[in-house]
C-alpha cells in the first residue's frame, strides 16, 4: 500500500513541507498571484488568519476599478473618434446635398426656358401655318376662278377661230366654192381680192369693181373696213387708233353708261383692263351690295342700273373683296362688251388665222350685240 510519503531511496524530491524558503510559481500564471518576498511573507506570517481575506478582496476591487477605467476610457475615446468620423461624413453629405439641390434647380430652370421656348416655337408654327394655309385656299381660289375664266376663253376661242385648209376648206368663208344653185344669184359687182386675199376697202379706180353685196344681206361700209384694216396691219388697245376710237364712242361706251355713274367708270375700267369677275351667285346666297337694296326671295336692286330685278350673278372689280349683284340685263351689257375686248386681244396676240374680211364681219356681230345689249334685248336664262 502507497504510506503517503515518498521515500528517499527512490529518488524522489522532498514534499513541499520540508522545503525551506519562499515559495514562487513556476511562471506567470493567469488567475494566480505572485508569491510575496521575505518581507511581505513575515508580514503575513505575523498576521492572523482572519485579517488575509480583506486585504486581497480590497487589492482585486481596485485592479478591477483600474481596468474597468482604461476599458472606460478606451471606449469613450473610440466613440469619440466615431463621432468625429460621423460628423465629417454628415458634413460632406450636407455639401453634396447642396450640390445636388443647386443642380436641381439650374436644371428646373433650364426646363422651365426650355418649354416656354417650345411653347413660344410652336405657337409661331402655328400662326405660320394659318398664314400659309389662308394664302394658300385666296391662290386656290383665285387659281379655279382663272381656270374658269381661261376655259371659258378657249372655248371661245374655238367657236370664234375658224380654219380653212386647202384639203378642207370653209365653204362658208368661201362662197364661191358653193354650187350655182346654193350660191344663189349674184346682186352687184363681183367680189374682187387683193394679192394678199384681203377685200379691197374701197372701189378701184383701175377697174372700176367696188365691194360685193354679201349672200345674207350685209355690205361692207368702206369707212369702217378701212379703219379696221389699218389697225389690224399694227393691232394695239390705244383708244386713239381710229377704229378703236369709234367703238368706244359708238358702243363701248353707251352699253357701259348705267344709272350709277362711278360704279359705271369702274366696271368699264376693269372691262378694258381685263381684270373683272363675274360670278354666278348660288340660291341660298342673299345678295348684299353697297348700293341700297330691296331683298324681298331672289329679288334684289341691281348695283349699275339701281332697278329692282332678280340678280343671279355679282361682279368683282380686280382684286377687291367687295361683289356687287347685278340684274341680267347689266350682265348681258357686260358680257358683250367683255367678248368684243376678248376677240380684239385674240387678234393682237395672233390666235385668230384668219382673213381679214371674215375678222371684220365678227367684229361687226360682236358690236351688233353690245348695240342689241344697250337697247334691252339679251337671250333668257334657263
Amino acid at each position: 500500500m502507497w504510506s503517503g510519503l515518498p521515500q528517499p531511496d527512490k529518488g524522489l524530491p522532498p514534499p513541499l513541507a520540508v522545503i525551506p524558503g519562499p515559495w514562487k510559481g513556476v511562471g506567470p500564471c493567469r488567475g494566480h498571484r505572485e508569491a510575496p518576498g521575505p518581507l511581505a511573507q513575515a508580514t503575513v506570517e505575523g498576521e492572523t488568519p482572519g485579517e488575509e481575506a480583506p486585504a486581497t478582496t480590497q487589492l482585486d476591487v481596485s485592479r478591477l476599478r483600474s481596468s474597468s477605467m482604461e476599458i472606460r476610457e478606451k471606449g469613450s475615446e473610440f466613440l469619440r473618434e466615431e463621432l468625429l468620423r460621423a460628423q465629417k461624413e454628415l458634413k460632406l453629405k450636407d455639401a453634396e446635398c447642396a450640390r445636388l439641390c443647386r443642380v436641381r434647380e439650374q436644371l428646373e430652370r433650364e426646363l422651365e426656358e426650355l418649354t416656354a421656348s417650345l411653347f413660344e416655337e410652336a405657337h409661331k408654327m402655328v400662326r405660320e401655318a394659318n398664314t400659309k394655309q389662308a394664302a394658300s385656299e385666296k391662290q386656290l381660289k383665285e387659281a379655279r376662278g382663272k381656270i374658269d375664266m381661261l376655259q371659258a376663253e378657249v372655248t371661245a376661242l374655238k367657236t370664234l377661230v375658224i380654219t380653212s385648209t386647202p384639203a378642207s376648206p370653209n365653204r362658208e368663208l368661201h362662197p364661191q366654192l358653193l354650187s350655182p344653185t346654193k350660191a344663189g344669184p349674184r346682186k352687184g359687182h363681183a367680189r374682187h381680192k387683193s394679192t394678199s386675199g384681203a377685200l379691197c376697202p374701197a372701189m378701184c379706180p383701175a377697174t372700176g369693181q367696188g365691194l360685193a353685196q354679201d349672200k345674207e344681206g350685209r355690205e361692207v361700209d368702206t369707212t369702217l373696213f378701212a379703219e379696221f384694216q389699218a389697225w389690224r396691219a399694227a393691232p394695239t388697245l390705244d383708244k386713239a387708233c381710229p377704229f378703236l376710237d369709234r367703238v368706244h364712242r359708238e358702243d363701248v361706251g353707251p352699253c357701259l353708261d348705267f344709272t350709277m355713274r362711278e360704279l359705271s367708270a369702274l366696271v368699264r375700267g376693269a372691262v378694258e383692263d381685263n381684270t373683272l369677275t363675274i360670278e354666278p351667285v348660288a340660291s341660298h346666297t342673299q345678295p348684299t351690295t353697297r348700293a341700297t337694296a330691296v331683298e324681298c326671295g331672289h329679288t334684289s336692286t341691281c348695283a349699275l342700273s339701281g332697278l329692282t330685278s332678280p340678280c343671279r350673278h355679282r361682279i368683282r372689280l380686280g382684286d377687291s373683296k367687295s361683289h356687287y349683284y347685278i340684274s341680267p340685263s347689266s350682265r348681258a351689257r357686260i358680257t358683250a362688251v367683255c367678248n368684243f375686248f376678248t376677240y380684239i386681244r385674240y387678234i393682237q396676240q395672233g390666235l385668230v388665222r384668219q382673213d381679214v374680211e371674215p375678222m371684220f364681219w365678227e367684229v361687226m356681230r360682236l358690236r351688233k350685240e353690245m348695240s342689241l345689249a344697250k337697247l334691252g334685248f339679251f337671250p333668257q336664262e334657263a
